[in-house]
Order: C-alpha cells, then structure tokens, then sequence
C-alpha cells in the first residue's frame, strides 16, 4: 500500500496545487492555450493524488471503494501522456488554438474510461483486481492502454528534439530540456515497473510529478510569453500598434494580437514557425510582406543597426472591403553580450497619418489657388483701368491721324501746299504713331505679366528658371500700378541701380510674394493719406534681402508674434491674413529663403524677404536711377 513517505510527499504536492490554481485564476486574462493545457493536466494530476489519498484513508478492508478509487486514478492518469504530448505539439507549433484534428489524440484516453469503469463486464483491463501488485492480474486492454502512453511520451520528446535541432537559442534549450526530462522519468519509471510487477503503486505517480513540476517550471518560469514583464509588453504596445519578436534564426517568438489580425492570420505567421515555412505557403506574388521584411532582416543582420521602412498592405475591413494600410516598420536588432539573439520588428500604422498629411496638402494647395485666384481678381479689376489709358490714348492717337490723313488728301489739289507743308504733317503722323507704339507696348507688358501670374496659378512643376531683379520689378509695379494710382502712392525702388541681379526659380511665384507685400504696404500708406513706398533690393554675405518699406501705422506685437505661421491680418474684414501665410510658403518651398518683418524707424513697418547666395548671381553694370512713378 501507499507508505507514509509517500502520503507526505502527496499531501505537499496538493498544497502546491491549490496555491498554484488560486494564483493562475488571477492571471486568467494572460492564459494562453499551452497555460489551459497545463492547468487540464495539473488538475488530473492532483485528482489522481486525492485518490492515492482516498485509498491510503479507505484501508484494506473496502476492496469495493478501493476499486472505485483505483479507476479514478486510472482514469486521470491516462490523460496525462496525451496531456504532456499537447503542451509539446501546442509550444514547438506556436497554436493560439488547437486544431480540432489533434482532439483525435483523446480517443484512446475516452476509450480506456470506458474500459476501465465497466471492466466487471468484460475484465480487459484487470483479470483479477487485488490492493496487493504481485496478486494484480492484468487484462489484455492494459498493453494497449500502455503502449498508447509511451507512444505519446516519446513523441513528445522527439518533437522537442526536432525542435532543439533547428533552433540553439539557449532559451528554447532549456525549455525543450525540462519538456524532455518531464518525459523520459515518468517513461523510464513505467517501463521499470512493468518489468518488475512487484514495484510499488506509488513510483509512477511521484515520477509523474517530476513531469508535472518540470513542465510547469519550462511553461512559467522560462517560457518566453511569461518571461518579459508585463511592463515591457505594454511600452511594445504603446509604442508600436503591431509588434513582432523574432529569434536569430528568424524563428517567430512573440507577437500581440493586433499583429494577428493585421498580418498573422493573412501570411499564417504563428508562434516557434520560421518566417521561410511561412514564405513557402501561398502564391510568392502574395508574400511582398514577407520578403520585405526578410530583406529588412538580412540587412539589419549585416549592418547590425536598425532598419526603417515603409510596408503597404491589403487588408479586408469590417463592411468585408479590401481597405489599404501603411505601415512604418523598425527592425532591431537585439543583442545579448555583444551575440545576435533576435529582432524586434514594430510596426507603426500611418494610414491616418499619411491621409492626414494628404488632406493638410490638398488643404494648403486649395488655400494656395484661392489666394492666388483672388490676387488675379484683384488684378483684373485693375486691369480694366489700367488698359482703359493706353486705349483712350490710342483712340486719340488714331483719330489725330485721321485728321492728319484727310489733311494731307484735301491738300493734295491745293498750290498753296508746298513740300515743307507735307513734311510738316508727315511728322505729327510719326508723332503720333509713336505714341501709338509706346501704348502698344505698355498694354504688352501688363497682359504679359497678367499671363505669368496666370500660369503661376498652376499646380504642376516648373523647371529651374531664371530672372532678373529688373524684370520681377517691372511686372510688380505693372500689376501694381492701378492700386497705386488710386490710393495716391508712389513706389520708390532702390539698390540695384548699379548691377544685374539673376535669381533662381519662377519669376512668377516671386512677383506673386512681392505684389502681395506691395498690397499690404498700399493697405498701410492708405490709412495716412498715401506717399511714397520704397522697394530696397541689397546683398549681404550670405542672403539677398527684397524689402518693402511703408510709412503707415505698423504692425501690432499681438500680430507680429503670429505673422508667417498663422494666417491673422491686421486688416481686420478687409482681410484674410492668407497672403502673408502662402508667401512664406512660397518662399521657403520654392527658394529655400525667409519672411520677415520689423518697425519702420521712421513709422510702419518693413517686409523682408532672404534669398541665400547660392541662388543669387550678382554681375555690375552701368549705374542708373530707377524710380517708378504713376502716370
């Protein structure tokens, strides 16, 4: 019968037990398939020691009760080998679920209860049933029955060998070590005590808590779910929306849910599988995740740094549409003194992002379009006055000519008429052809500019271009003219009078920047009766500075704070604050220069605009006066 050494060592085990299952019904949220596994087999086990219990308590005399008792520990003890099995298929196969197919291994088990509990009937599995082993007769059922259990207890180590073969991460070797051992003692006891029939009942019982202990220690202690702290997987996760870790080999170790649903599910990416098994399913065109992400691997192996990418994928949303994601994706290497252990692979979801920063584009551009669209509005306004000189003029021009035409024709008869007569009306013709061809070309020049800011409207590309200081002034003050005209200002350039200044880029996106701060700087003149307005062009070390000078009120420090980088107007209705906004854009974007502003020493303000050097070319050239006045 069961000794009492053997009865203390049951009732400890049992405490352990209990103590075990009260905290694993803390840690309910964290169980993972192989945990349930081992709870099933932690809580046969301990059903088979209360009965080894019951039949110590139940004495020799109630062989009825000890039958009972017997089948109970017999019945439980079945499972344990398939049980031991499961945790090794469920860890060396990474299942988040069992497939239905491997409850198949229960059969047996299910049968030998049956046998077991109805053996009066048919005596397979005890001829003759005795508390006492040597007078034990067992019935031809009990060598399938063992069979079966060490069938499952060798294939269970074989798979950890197996496992161990591919992968020498010295985590899995310890683990695959405590699975191995957990399995070959309570083996090497069962097949000891079929061979020596005389062997206490109590030998394999005790072997099989070797088993249960030595597979509990590899499950919790070094399993590697269990293994890094809760902490560490919820900065993984905050920092990261899918995580995955993976071995040196690229075997998979750990990855969270989200990545399940994102890529594990899709690429059947699961637990102790390598990343190559997962490549060899499917269709290879379906797999650009995979080898992405091998390649990253390769790459982050040999530079032995982090390797950042961006991944796009297809993945089917709840409404059952395909939907695209963007995903940023950091692989890291993750050394363990100074040896590669593994990676960590985060991956960022940008989708949102990337939508974001579409729309803040498609934003800015319309914004862009709408204050270039309402500049031309305000110079077409314009237009209509500043065409209407040149036409009257030439309406003039064209109607003195005709007089002088009939002139000339009515003279023709005349005697009176001499030559010098003639010569005297050719010359008011010229006269006033000339005027003709200088109100031509005037009309021009503004249609011209007119066309430019036009095309400056537009949002493809321009290629590299160049333009001088002279010409972007000239279509400024052209464009400008009727606004100046009409609040009584004059603008006054200076500082290239004597040199040719050839800047980079797109005349237009310039003239649009220096038309707007013109605008800004009438606003301001406007507001103390009109005068003059200075455009000062000068060259420093570093920079090009164009600077639009008025004398008006100036700018406020509550508005100065935000100018540039807000749209705010010191305008008040009259204005939008969108100007300034889009010509700092403008600038920055297209000639890699700087807005600024500061007081006007004598009253107002001063707009600036820095261009570097390296996109300026400066030649000298005969000095001359330019002033631009009204006419």
């Amino acid at each position: 019968m069961i000794s009492n050494f053997a009865v203390v060592i049951f009732c400890v085990a049992l405490i352990l037990m209990a103590l075990f299952f009260v905290w694993s019904a803390r840690r309910k949220e964290e169980w993972r398939v192989i945990h349930k596994i081992y709870l099933f087999m932690a809580g046969a086990y301990s059903i088979w020691l209360l009965a080894l219990l019951g039949m110590r308590i139940a004495g020799n005399e109630h062989t009825g009760i000890l039958f009972c008792l017997d089948a109970v520990t017999n019945s439980v003890g079945v499972f344990l080998p398939t049980l031991s099995l499961m945790i090794a298929i469920a860890f060396v196969k990474g299942f988040e679920h069992i497939p239905r197919k491997y409850y198949a291994l229960f059969i047996i088990p299910v049968i030998s209860n049956l046998v077991i509990w109805t053996n009066p009937l048919h005596h397979l599995q005890y001829v003759r049933f005795s508390i006492i082993r040597s007078e034990i007769v067992f019935g031809p059922y009990m060598v399938v029955s063992g069979l079966y259990s060490m069938v499952c207890m060798v294939t269970g180590i074989i798979l950890m060998l197996n496992f161990v073969r591919k992968n020498h991460n010295r985590l899995y070797v310890q683990q695959c070590t405590l699975f191995i051992a957990g399995n070959v003692i309570p083996l090497t006891v069962s097949a000891i005590s079929t061979l020596t029939r005389g062997s206490d009942i109590t030998y394999t019982p005790i072997s099989f808590m070797a088993s249960v202990l030595l597979a509990g220690t590899a499950i919790y202690k070094f399993h590697l779910l269990d293994l890094k702290p809760l902490a560490v997987q919820k900065i993984m996760e905050r920092i990261s929306d899918d995580y995955l870790v993976l071995s040196d080999k690229e075997l998979v170790i750990s990855y969270n849910m989200s990545f399940v649903r994102d890529f594990g599910e899709k690429y059947n990416i699961s637990e102790n599988k390598f990343l190559t098994d997962c490549v060899k399913e499917g269709m290879p065109y379906e797999k650009a995740m995979l080898f992405n992400l091998m390649n990253a691997l390769d790459s982050c192996r040999e530079s032995g740094s982090t390797i950042t990418y961006e991944q796009a994928d297809t993945t089917t949303g709840p409404d059952g549409k395909a939907a695209k994601k963007y995903f940023i994706v950091e692989v890291t290497p993750v050394y363990q003194e100074e040896t590669l252990s593994g990676f960590a692979v985060l991956f960022k979801d940008v989708t949102q992002l990337k939508k974001s920063l579409q729309q803040l584009q498609d934003n800015q551009q319309r914004m862009m379009e709408q204050e270039q669209l309402a500049f031309l509005g305000q110079m077409i306004g314009g237009l209509a006055h500043n065409l209407k000189t040149p036409i009257m003029s030439i309406s003039g021009c064209v109607s003195a000519i005709r007089s002088l035409v009939d002139e000339y024709r009515e003279s023709l008869d005349d005697p009176q008429v001499v030559k010098e007569d003639y010569e005297e009306i050719c010359d008011d013709i010229d006269s006033w052809l000339e005027k003709v061809i200088e109100s031509t070309g005037y009309m021009s020049d503004i249609i011209t500019a007119i066309k430019g800011q036009a095309a400056a409207s537009s949002t493809r590309e321009v290629p590299d271009q160049y333009f001088t200081i002279d010409d972007m002034i000239k279509r400024s003050w052209l464009l400008m003219r009727h606004e100046l005209q009409k609040n009584e200002c004059t603008l006054v350039t200076r500082g290239h009078e004597d040199r040719e200044i050839v800047l980079r880029g797109d005349i237009n996106n310039m003239v649009q920047v220096v038309t707007n701060l013109l605008s800004n700087a009438i606003y301001a003149q406007n507001e103390v009766g009109g005068g003059e307005i200075y455009l000062t062009v000068k060259t420093e070390e570093d920079v090009l500075k164009i600077e639009v000078a008025d004398h008006g009120k100036g700018v406020s420090r509550e508005i100065g704070r935000k100018l540039f980088r807000k749209m705010v107007t010191s305008k008040g209705i009259h204005g939008n604050g969108l100007g300034l906004y889009i010509s700092y854009t403008v600038i920055r974007g297209k000639f890699g220069g700087e807005m600024w502003y500061k007081d006007n020493p004598g009253g107002g303000a001063v707009f600036g605009i820095s261009i570097p050097m390296e996109n300026v070319r400066v030649e000298d050239m005969p000095e001359r006066e330019d002033a631009y006045e009204e006419e």
